[in-house]
């Protein structure tokens, strides 16, 4: 497999329609230029060739395994992780005085993508060491920083977040991991917590669990949950090396059916009543702490549904343009030769599906990842970033859901265009449909987040975050309607914006009565719709810089051909996609709720 996603592609989102240059305006960002940027990505590119790659399929068939309480996992990880912190890139979007570059996480983003769709499993490392490394920045004492973050930082130490409990799933209200204070201010660790992503492996001295736990004491709910730094090794009596044991046991691995080179761990804290934890900020606060982490990673959860997907797509089309099979439908003549299967409409009914929701999800992503960018590049406090961080707040449920779910329907479909040897080993589509299954339920179900969106983030602020969603859809609108090509499809999105609009006050009508069952019912459903009519934008915007491309520049064939293509799916999308609106709207709008007390007239069996 030669490719797995397009360089041209990422180039085109960052430098043509989020105009990444203009950041460098900004003080935060000052110290890069363009071309820097550009770097980045072809640093990425190399670790991407020279470790990650070549380990993809290896790691997969040599999955991690647990002797003697230790966990042993490939042995690349090791080289991955190293390469990522020799060259700063674990935490390349902190802040100079954490260690960082001030890398703009739309350009991080973009890197993730490389990488991601060279091996999804490994990304998972440094990505949780990055995001424990930036919570501890975030909320936790200078001591803390010192000791554990700055070790994170370089990749010397691995970070993990532990939520998840056996008896309490995602409610995370249930919790009942305690923390017993001590006289000399520490808490000793009791408990257990599961579908730990890296919680035990072989590549570092240490790891550094991010855990919530109620205090002895502590109210119920999750106003009662509080965050510890509890390492897998604590420092020495005289604080020179950290070589305690502090009691923190791999109690079992799950043995997952995909990223099986990233073990998920069953962990045991306090079995010999010695796990030492370090309080993070205040007590009681610490889901709030944690959220920060969350919604990183529910960021990059999105992206792993696109970057496998992305991978996924170049595999099937690599395919198609190979593989002879039939004739042409009006082609009635067996004497000829077969042609290739590319050439069959409905394969490329497929290929611009995968097409289209890997570009569609990826211009989604960077465009949240944008949004950070303005809110660091204007200042988190100033009245000019709250507009983006509304946004932000509102579309980043969305921006980890639809690329989720999508990209497993995105795989689905490269398995479809390989036919029966798409599910053998043979060929990698195996393997990225295993991979690719998880994204749904990783930091949060499809129901969890569709709750979400439609319980609570349509309505915050008085609505205030979709008005402005919406006005910057509108402002697309009216962008493309001076196309004469594009007019069609900006009406089309103008039409499913105002439909999108009176399916939410009918929505928000029934949630005016009380009837929180009737109101989000089917949620998931409001999700999806949300999430068609925001890629439909995202689609709208790249057509217009290719159209305005097209027009004022003089392109070679192979760059007019891209620009035309971008064209071409933009419309698929509007065609094949954008059109089950209709449908998502008259399903949420029907009263008929046969999903409500259905007890009453059914018994499942």
């Amino acid at each position: 497999m030669n490719k797995q996603y397009s360089r041209r592609n990422l180039d085109f989102m960052l430098k043509e329609v989020l105009q990444v240059a203009e950041l460098t305006k900004f003080s935060y960002f000052q110290d890069y230029t363009p071309d820097m940027f550009d770097m980045v990505l072809d640093t990425t590119e190399e670790i991407a060739d020279k470790i990650l790659r070549n380990a993809y399929v290896s790691s997969d068939r040599n999955q991690p395994q647990l002797i003697n309480g230790q966990v042993k996992v490939h042995s690349a990880v090791k080289d991955y992780v190293k390469a990522m912190g020799d060259a700063g890139m674990i935490a390349a979007t902190f802040a100079y005085e954490n260690g960082g570059q001030q890398l703009p996480t739309v350009v991080n983003a973009a890197s993730e993508m490389i990488r991601g769709s060279a091996n999804n499993a490994f990304v998972m490392f440094t990505g949780l060491t990055a995001g424990s490394a930036n919570l501890i920045f975030s909320f936790g004492s200078d001591e803390l920083k010192e000791k554990y973050a700055q070790r994170l930082v370089t990749g010397e130490w691995t970070g993990s977040m532990c939520l998840t409990e056996p008896q309490a799933g995602s409610s995370l209200s249930d919790v009942i991991t305690t923390a017993f204070p001590q006289s000399d201010g520490t808490f000793k660790i009791k408990g257990q917590k599961v579908f730990i992503s890296a919680g035990d492996h072989d590549i570092a001295d240490n790891i550094i669990h991010l855990v919530l736990a109620r205090i002895e004491g502590a109210p119920l709910g999750t106003k009662g949950i509080s965050l510890f730094v509890v390492p897998k090794f604590r420092a020495n009596a005289d604080g020179t090396e950290f070589n305690v044991d502090n009691d923190v046991i791999s109690t079992g691995i799950y043995h997952k059916m995909g990223q099986k080179a990233t073990p998920a761990m069953h962990l045991t804290f306090g079995d010999k009543d010695n796990s030492v934890g370090y309080l993070v900020g205040e007590a009681n606060k610490g889901l709030s702490y944690m959220f920060q982490m969350m919604n990183e990673a529910r960021l990059g959860v999105g992206m792993g549904g696109t970057y496998i997907a992305s991978a996924a797509y170049y595999a099937s089309l690599e395919y198609a343009k190979e593989r002879p099979q039939g004739r042409k439908l009006n082609n009635k003549n067996l004497e000829e030769e077969q042609t290739y299967i590319i050439n069959h409409p409905d394969v490329k009914r497929m290929l611009l599906f995968q097409k289209a929701v890997v570009e569609g999800s990826l211009g989604l992503l960077l465009e949240c990842y944008h949004w950070q960018d303005m809110i660091h590049g204007l200042g988190k406090a100033s009245e000019e970033a709250k507009p983006y961080q509304l946004m932000l707040d509102l579309m980043t449920t969305v921006a980890k859901t639809y690329p989720a779910e999508m990209g497993i329907k995105a795989v689905n479909e490269g398995l479809q265009v390989f036919g029966g040897y798409g599910y053998t080993e043979d060929f990698p589509l195996e393997q990225m449909a295993r991979d690719v299954r998880i994204m749904s339920i990783y930091e949060g179900t499809t129901g969890i987040h569709s709750l979400n969106l439609l319980g609570r983030g349509v309505t915050l602020n008085n609505g205030k975050a979709p008005q402005l969603l919406f006005n910057e859809i509108m402002k697309s609108i009216e962008l493309a309607n001076t196309f004469d090509e594009l007019k069609p499809y900006a009406e089309k999105l103008e039409k499913e914006l105002g439909r999108l609009q009176k399916v939410t006050m009918h929505l928000l009508s029934i949630a005016a009565k009380g009837d929180n069952e009737a109101f989000l019912a089917d949620a998931n459903l409001y999700m999806e719709f949300f999430g068609i009519t925001s890629v439909a934008w995202i689609w709208l915007k790249q057509a217009i810089v290719a159209k305005q491309a097209l027009i004022t520049q003089n392109l070679e064939e192979s760059e007019s051909s891209f620009y035309e293509s971008k064209i071409h799916t933009m419309k698929f999308f509007y065609h094949y996609e954008l059109i089950k609106n209709y449908a998502l709207a008259t399903r949420l709008t029907d009263t008929t709720l046969l999903t409500v007390d259905s007890e009453k007239h059914i018994v499942f069996q």
